[in-house]
Parts: structure tokens; sequence; C-alpha cells
């Protein structure tokens, strides 16, 4: 436990809806959070951030701070200074990292949301004691993070591991990033509901009554809760959704090879509903998987606050690299 006196360090994890920020332990633990809602896109940015330096001084509750990572739903550049685009904040190539900084008066770490992610799964969760790993968060998009020989890879510009947006389908469903056939709408949270409500008049289903037979109603914890039920179309969409899930997985594999393969964010949550039809297309579409140890897929481990812990963790490792 912290007292009051010790040093904290925090992790923030910045989406379209809300701040979470939350003091980490040497452990990985939350000890405690604190929460504000994101005022949005169409705001300026010092909004945005004032929101963050509210829930940070929140959580620190009075104790000094050693350091701040912040994990940001948006593309953040290879310097882990700027986030260069965020579809649901206002930051367009923003210095964040140094207006937070001069804010706090502490160092600051930035880097995108799943790589916190990903960086808490591979040092604590699901990925811990891999040399190598993929962790894909399955939510309204997907997104993920790239651990190869113990080191995250950022890529060139820093925007490595936007998996969501592989071509998948030629031709196919048209995506919010202006392509189509994009993994995401064939394996996430949208694509959930999507598949929920074009089968909802082809057969009973309990999501019919639940919403008075307007498909426009159905919601992802709608889904989630009749495929519990035993609904046919929640589980031909849960089925659906991780026949794709496999299918991506196997791209990225083939291009990494990795030890495991965590699968984390909300869609998660249905557990082996969604994990056991990714294993098996994972099989089915891998090249030489006959040939080849097939790499583990698996829940992830640490939950929503998973961003936090990682970014929190990416703050203490750039400390000690200074050090």
């Amino acid at each position: 436990m912290t007292t009051a006196m010790e040093r904290v360090w925090i992790g923030v994890d910045v989406g379209g809806t809300k701040v979470l920020a939350g003091v980490v332990d040497e452990h990985g633990r939350v000890v405690r959070t604190a929460r504000r809602a994101t005022p949005g896109r169409r705001v300026d940015t010092v909004r945005v951030e004032d929101a963050l330096v509210q829930a940070v001084l929140e959580v620190a509750g009075g104790s000094p701070i050693a350091g701040v990572g912040v994990a940001a739903a948006g593309f953040v550049d290879a310097s882990g200074g700027r986030v260069m685009f965020a579809p649901h904040l206002p930051w367009q190539g923003d210095a964040v990292r140094d207006r937070l900084a001069d804010r706090w008066g502490v160092p600051v770490t930035l880097d995108n949301d799943a790589n916190g992610a990903a960086v808490a799964e591979w040092t604590y969760g699901a990925a811990r004691g891999a040399r190598s790993a993929i962790v894909v968060t399955l939510g309204t998009g997907i997104g993920g993070g790239i651990i190869i020989d113990d080191h995250l890879v950022r890529g060139a510009n820093g925007m490595a591991g936007e998996f969501g947006h592989m071509q998948v389908v030629p031709g196919g469903q048209a995506c919010e990033c202006g392509g189509r056939g994009c993994w995401e709408q064939y394996s996430s949270g949208n694509a959930l509901v999507r598949f929920a409500r074009a089968r909802m008049g082809e057969q009973p289903s309990v999501l019919e009554e639940a919403t008075g037979g307007n498909p426009e109603l159905v919601t992802g914890p709608m889904v989630t809760a009749a495929a519990e039920d035993g609904d046919l179309v929640a589980r031909q969409a849960f089925a659906s959704v991780g026949d794709w899930l496999g299918v991506g997985v196997a791209n990225l594999v083939a291009a990494f090879d990795p030890e495991v393969v965590v699968i984390g964010g909300g869609v998660s949550a249905a557990g082996d509903r969604l994990l056991e039809p990714a294993r098996t297309a994972l099989v089915r579409s891998l090249v030489g998987a006959a040939h080849r140890t097939v790499p583990p897929l698996v829940a992830a481990q640490l939950g929503p606050e998973a961003g936090l812990v990682g970014a929190a963790e990416l703050a203490r490792r750039q400390a000690q690299a200074r050090r």
C-alpha cells in the first residue's frame, strides 16, 4: 500500500468517452482510480488536458508524483511526444507530452492506448514470460501491440499495431477509415452488433423482443447477454466474429511468429464463446499450421485497466532508463 509521503506512479487511459487515471504499484496492481468524462473531439485541447490534470491530481491524493504515463486512443509519433491524430479527441499533431509535463511538473511518457495494454499484459498478465507476443484489443474497432525480442515495436512512425485496417475482404464492407474490407468490419464490437441486427428478422430471437423489433436498438451488451441465454442469433454473431478473428490472427502469426496471442478489449469478455471459433479458424487459416507450433490464443487478464497499468509501467521504465 502507498502512504501519503511515498512517490507514486500514475497511469492515465484517455479514450473518447472517459479519462481514467490510476496509481499503479510496482506489482502492476491498481491502488486507486479517478475518472473524468472526456469533453469530446469538438472542443479545444485545453479542456481535454484539464480533465487529465484533474484526474491525476485527484488520484495522487496529495502524494508526490514520481511520473505519469499517458495512454491515448490515437496515433502517437515515434518520439512519444505528439498525438498526431485521434478520432475521438481534438489532438492533431499536438505536443501533448511536454504540455502535460509542464502542468504536472513531473516526467511524462506518452503512447498509444493499445501499446499500453500490450505492455501491461506482457509484464503482468497473459503474455508474462513471453519474449514475443501479439496483443489484439477487440472493442468498437481493433487495435493492438507487438512485442518482439522483449521490446515493444512502435514502427518508423510510431504507428505499428493498427491491425484493424488490414484488408481481409477486397472490396468488402465500407470502413470508417475510408477503405473497404478492413478486418475490424468483420471482427469487432461493431461487427457483432451488425451481424445480430441483420439476422433478427430471419429467425426468432430474444433480441427482437428486447428491442420491440427495432434492430437499431441492439447493443453489444444485449448480444452478449442473449448469447449467454442461448439465443441462436446472438450465438451465430459470436461465431462469425470469432471466425474472422481467427482469420486475422493467422495473418499476424504468419507475419510475426509470436509465442502467444492475447485477445483483450471489451468483446473479449465473452471468453471461449469468442475464442473457440477463433482458435479453429487460426489453425485452418495459418500457413504451415501442421508443421509449426501454433501459438496459444488466450484471453487478456487485466481487463479495462490494462491501458493505464501499461502507461504507468512505461513511465517507470523510462525513468529507470534515464538513471
